[in-house]
């Protein structure tokens, strides 16, 4: 299987195939690049397509440390630059989407070719002037107290909002072994960090296209989050899926693999969806 080194003790778990433009595909809080599974296969027929697995996450080694959201970006940047990959995409869902904020504010963004965001708010947490927050300090305390003493319950029902549909039982089977790789610890520790970190000051910044790809049902992050998202970002275009909530690429794969697809060959003024 293949690693990448970050330093001695950190090691990322990467699957790589294609040639071409390369697209790399960054997962959420807890999650892994086994949920793109669908998108590896499809984008690999004309992309360097690259799925990683976060510090800590999936099958990258569990580290003590540096489990912060500017921390996993420091590391993606490791990852472009010795790798020498150039005019890269970015795909990031939900954290994935704060970890390529986080790339873009410290490292520019010279050396990406655009930007896909999923189903993200600008910050998760609802401050005094971001009503559309997913959480307030009650949630965020409830959530960390579950993760400490309750967490296969609350992960397999977590997951199950996740998803417009109810999740066949393979699926919610190998979803909830891999967003339980990690020990309590490290989930509760990202989870704060991943929760806090508020990125609305920088949205102006982004100069790459970007597309903003949502979930019409509002389990997770409302649409708003999208819309708000649009308006800040300048070269953006916002794409609602109507069959998905939180995870379009599972949800509708076909059609969210088409309109990125078009969002890359075509150019952002001719998106489809």
């Amino acid at each position: 299987m293949p690693f990448f080194d970050v330093d001695k003790d950190v090691r990322l778990f990467y699957e790589e195939k294609g040639q071409g433009r390369p697209i790399i595909f960054i997962h959420g809080v807890w999650m892994s690049s086994r949920f793109f599974t669908k998108q590896l296969r499809y984008f690999s027929q004309k992309h360097r397509t690259i799925l990683l697995d976060l510090r800590s996450h999936g099958q990258s080694n569990q580290v003590h440390y540096g489990n912060t959201v500017s921390v996993y970006a420091k590391d993606l940047h490791a990852f472009l630059t010795e790798r020498g990959l150039k005019d890269v995409i970015l795909v990031g869902w939900s954290m994935g989407a704060f970890v390529v904020w986080d790339y873009l504010k410290q490292f520019g963004g010279g050396n990406v070719h655009s930007t896909v965001i999923v189903d993200e708010l600008a910050s998760d947490f609802k401050w005094p002037d971001f009503e559309i927050g997913a959480f307030d300090i009650g949630t965020l305390i409830a959530f960390m107290t579950e993760i400490q003493t309750n967490r296969t319950p609350f992960l397999r029902a977590f997951l199950a909002s996740m998803f417009k549909n109810e999740l066949t039982e393979a699926d919610a089977a190998w979803m909830l072994e891999e967003v339980t790789r990690m020990p309590e610890s490290i989930a509760s520790s990202i989870l704060f960090d991943q929760s806090i970190v508020d990125y609305r000051e920088f949205l102006p910044q982004i100069n790459v296209p970007t597309l903003l790809c949502f979930g019409r049902q509002e389990k997770v992050i409302p649409v708003a989050a999208g819309e708000h998202l649009h308006e800040q970002i300048p070269d953006s275009r916002l794409v609602i899926f109507e069959d998905s909530c939180h995870c379009p690429f599972l949800e509708e794969s076909d059609l969210f693999n088409k309109t990125v697809e078009d969002f890359i060959q075509k150019g952002l003024g001719k998106v489809g969806g």
